[in-house]
């Protein structure tokens, strides 16, 4: 594909893009906005984006995407929980941490099982001509890294943040070949939140320490 004809499907994308997809990208941008900012309303705020995210993406045959945005839904009923919970003094019981090098070990089996699930299910969707627009490594390594960043976004680890660049990385042309343009540009912009948040929750979990 050749640059103009990138730039003349960006266009055609951005015409085509729906009310709904818009609705999704703002709110899934003000969410991570208030991630980056350890502020529960990314919770109530990513909901809406998760929603209509499953529905756009099962439309389309993303249905690994499709699978992270009800993962999302689910996590993020539990994060929003997890998040409320307040000591005596009415502070957060959960507080920004690093992770240990055994809970490192688990992330990477935790993502390298739902890879493996995903690539086959996909793979065989694929096979047998139940979905021929999917693109079954991409989509499983985009999925599997969102599940393990979400999981520790509920538990307010910082590595989260790693795992969501990589979703982001992944997610910007795999968005973009399905013909979800806006969404591309969506990921582009996440990714650069991904990359400020990492540093503001690296600055938090300092500031954490030094007030024990």
């Amino acid at each position: 594909m050749t640059v103009q004809e990138i730039i003349q499907q960006f266009l055609t994308g951005m015409k085509n893009t729906g009310a709904l997809e818009y609705v999704a990208v703002f709110a899934g941008i003000i969410s991570v906005w208030f991630s980056r900012k350890e502020n529960i309303w990314v919770y109530p705020t990513g909901l809406i984006s998760t929603i209509i995210y499953i529905y756009l993406s099962f439309k389309v045959g993303l249905y690994g995407e499709g699978s992270v945005n009800f993962y999302y839904t689910v996590m993020s009923i539990y994060g929003w929980i997890l998040w409320a919970r307040k000591d005596t003094k009415q502070l957060p019981l959960l507080k920004i941490t690093n992770s240990s090098k055994k809970e490192w070990l688990q992330q990477f089996a935790f993502c390298s099982f739902f890879y493996l699930v995903i690539f086959v299910i996909l793979w065989w969707l694929k096979k047998n001509h139940y979905s021929t627009e999917v693109i079954p490594w991409a989509d499983a390594f985009a999925s599997s890294t969102a599940f393990t960043g979400m999981w520790l976004m509920a538990k307010k680890k910082i590595e989260s943040w790693y795992w969501w660049i990589a979703t982001n990385i992944a997610s910007i042309p795999l968005y973009f070949v399905k013909q979800y343009v806006f969404t591309s540009v969506f990921y582009i912009v996440l990714l650069i939140m991904a990359i400020f948040g990492l540093l503001e929750w690296v600055k938090r979990s300092n500031n954490n320490r030094l007030s024990i």
